[in-house]
């Protein structure tokens, strides 16, 4: 860990923080609403609540500390850390606990730990590793190597079953590749085979997950199950109108209409208590904060820290755009959390991390010590 000099704290990049913040704040707001419901005599609320406000604290305390540390010993621990998440994924299967049909934490007692959050993490550190190794653009072999380091946490995730949370660390990585840039016979063979490739990805999904896409085609089909969640969702985002009902006054999530409210379809509550103006602050906001982000991208010293914050920067993006489309019916249900908004513990860590690691890279952009 380094103290911050007076010349590098002058180089933090406030926005970052401060959007953070405001997203944190919008998050524990939201929380409020819709982890509590109106009974007769008052508002009761659930543990969710108190247990996100835990750990957000944890988390803004970790995003200090990732700040603090140099950015470039996280090119040393990428190889330990990477095999130390691959075990605890491997552990998984043998002693998870299981939630909804799905196996994906690890119960250590007084807290569950998702593995899959800390896989981002990894293939983060990995990738931008093995990225900034060499300057030259990806051919057929680097890109291979590349991307295994992906495809191995994947397959692990997706195994339990996890398919939102593998693909982002597939995106993400991708993300980093182009960013990195790839030869253009690769990248044109690349953008022809995928397209007809993809559509065998059909016969691997689970019976769930090729549901989930068909609901996505006509959620009406099965108005009752497997559409019930996004028409809900619907219902509340239009009934929120333009200023939306107030807080704490939304009928689909107090009365229970609304399923996980408090997870992956928080900004449905958010858009029936503040209507179309809330979302589009929120989505305004969300922009904001992947500009600051993308600012430390551009202007960060070297290629590790340039490549590792692109990569936080894919991984934020895809969230976002993935939860708020599949909320309002563009994309299909696939689990996925909206940072800062939706409820999670090692999400919400992770993703102060992430941005703490940012702001370390923007704080060194002029001042390195050996």
């Amino acid at each position: 860990m380094q103290m911050p000099d007076r010349r590098m704290i002058f180089q933090i990049n406030w926005g970052l923080v401060f959007t953070t913040l405001l997203l944190f704040g919008v998050g524990m707001v939201n929380l409020y609403s819709a982890s509590g419901a109106r009974v007769e005599g008052g508002f009761v609320l659930s543990p969710f609540f108190h247990k996100q406000l835990v750990w957000g604290l944890i988390g803004l305390g970790t995003m200090v500390l990732c700040a603090l540390v140099d950015y470039r010993r996280i090119e040393q621990l990428a190889l330990p850390c990477f095999l130390a998440v691959l075990f605890l994924l491997m552990l998984v299967p043998v002693i998870g606990k299981t939630v909804y049909g799905a196996k994906r934490w690890i119960d250590l007692g007084v807290m569950n730990l998702q593995p899959s959050e800390l896989a981002k993490f990894a293939v983060l550190m990995m990738g931008a590793r093995a990225l900034c190794r060499n300057g030259e653009t990806l051919g057929w072999k680097r890109l291979a190597q590349v991307l295994s380091i992906g495809l191995v946490p994947f397959l692990f995730i997706a195994n339990q079953p996890d398919l939102g949370s593998g693909l982002t660390v597939l995106v993400l990585l991708g993300g980093m590749v182009l960013f990195h840039g790839v030869k253009w016979r690769v990248l044109r063979v690349c953008l022809i085979v995928i397209p007809l490739v993809l559509p065998l990805g059909w016969f691997a999904l689970h019976d769930y997950q090729r549901e989930r896409i068909m609901t996505f085609l006509d959620p009406t089909a099965d108005p009752r199950g497997s559409g019930y969640h996004i028409i809900q969702s619907q219902i509340a985002i239009g009934s929120g109108e333009m200023f939306g009902k107030g807080f704490l006054d939304g009928t689909q999530s107090q009365l229970r209409f609304l399923p996980e409210k408090h997870t992956d379809f928080a900004i449905a509550v958010l858009g029936e208590e503040w209507g179309f103006a809330g979302c589009m602050a929120l989505i305004v906001l969300f922009c904001l904060f992947l500009a600051a982000m993308y600012a430390t991208v551009r202007d960060a010293r070297d290629r590790f820290g340039s490549t590792l914050a692109a990569g936080i920067f894919f991984y934020f993006f895809w969230q976002i755009v993935v939860n708020i489309g599949m909320v309002v019916g563009l994309m299909p249900v696939v689990g996925m959390p909206l940072p800062f908004i939706s409820y999670g513990g090692t999400a919400l860590v992770v993703n102060c991390a992430l941005v703490g690691i940012v702001l370390g890279i923007s704080m060194r952009r002029f001042v390195f010590k050996s």
